[in-house]
């Protein structure tokens, strides 16, 4: 199944049925009187994040859902039928934006939650509604109330317990093909990544999951490469984990570009925590190892841990430090709970 992560869709809730005029005819019965029936309501359009979707392919092939109109009213005090709704079914962690991609209307965060998207209109009274004392045969009526009619946009943010972040080839995708079931494309040329992949990991007898996004280059937040489209991405997750290829010239420089994107993206996003690895150590000596480690500690301000997604060399003492991060966050989440205040990680 392809990755869609946007989606512009079109959609319209039911118009009311309008009110009947109507009058009681039967036999033996001189002055019946007004019988009309109301209209039946239109259509909703809701949007409901539901389980086994992580795609927004299928808004590729449909763009418009209209919800039915509701039908007129009847003679004999007989209600229109109310149009049936519309459910948009979207995958959990799906934004719906105003026609600006701006403006959040809502966020699908868990499965089962649901937003309603276009109210449908009310049906009109029938002339039954109208009638006093005074006006004993109204032909008055109300015409139904149109649909809304509106543009919104989806937008999914994968749900991940970790991301990795770093420049293309740092190794990211040998490392989620090496720690998960996940099979992304490996190879020795940049942006072999196009569209995020999710693995889950197993470490310690505990799992989590973990988000694997295309590499960013200097200059991504202004549209270079892929852009920073995919970094919305890991704007959820609990800990970031950044992959830097000590094979690279000047590995602290490609620190620093990420970094920087980083910054220009999000503020916010450059404040999650974040777990550094220097990669592909089975292709360094150890003396060259020892400085990168040591430069990258100084540009850090803190550990940075080395490894290699080929060999497997250091990469369950990366694991458990990105799992100590999530299980940190989660307490936090927890008591956070616990006191009544809202989290979002």
């Amino acid at each position: 199944m392809k990755f869609l992560d946007l989606a512009k869709v079109y959609i319209r809730s039911g118009s009311g049925g309008s009110g009947c005029v109507s009058f009681r005819r039967e036999k033996f019965i001189e002055y019946g009187g007004p019988d009309g029936g109301d209209g039946g309501k239109g259509g909703d359009v809701w949007a409901e994040a539901v389980d086994g979707l992580n795609t927004l392919i299928d808004f590729r092939y449909q763009q418009h859902f209209f919800a039915k109109n509701g039908q007129g009213g009847m003679g004999r005090q007989r209600t229109g039928k109310s149009g049936s709704d519309i459910v948009l079914k979207v995958p959990a962690g799906t934004e719906i934006l105003e026609e600006d991609r701006e403006t959040v209307l809502a966020d699908l965060r868990e499965v089962g939650q649901r937003c309603l998207l276009a109210k449908g209109g009310n049906g009109g009274f029938g002339n039954l509604r109208f009638k006093s004392a005074v006006n004993q045969a109204p032909r008055r009526v109300n015409q139904g109330q149109k649909g809304v009619e509106r543009t919104v946009w989806l937008r999914l943010k994968l749900i991940a317990d970790a991301g990795l972040l770093g420049l293309p080839n740092a190794g990211k995708s040998t490392f989620l093909s090496a720690t998960s079931n996940a099979r992304p494309k490996v190879a020795d040329y940049p942006f072999t990544t196009l569209h995020p992949n999710l693995g889950v990991v197993a470490i310690d007898g505990s799992e989590f999951v973990l988000a694997d996004i295309p590499g960013l280059i200097e200059g991504a937040h202004e549209g270079r490469g892929l852009g920073d489209r995919f970094l919305a991405h890991v704007e959820r997750c609990s800990v970031l984990l950044h992959l830097i290829d000590g094979t690279a010239e000047n590995p602290v420089e490609d620190y620093r570009i990420v970094i920087r994107e980083l910054d220009e993206y999000d503020g916010a996003l450059a404040e999650i925590p974040r777990v550094t690895a220097l990669n592909k150590i089975d292709a360094l000596g150890r003396d060259q190892i020892t400085r990168w480690i040591a430069e990258l500690e100084t540009e850090v301000g803190g550990p940075v841990l080395s490894m290699s997604g080929v060999s497997g060399q250091g990469v369950k003492e990366v694991l458990r430090a990105v799992h100590a991060e999530i299980r940190e966050r989660v307490s936090i989440a927890a008591q956070s709970r616990m006191e009544g205040g809202a989290w979002h990680p």
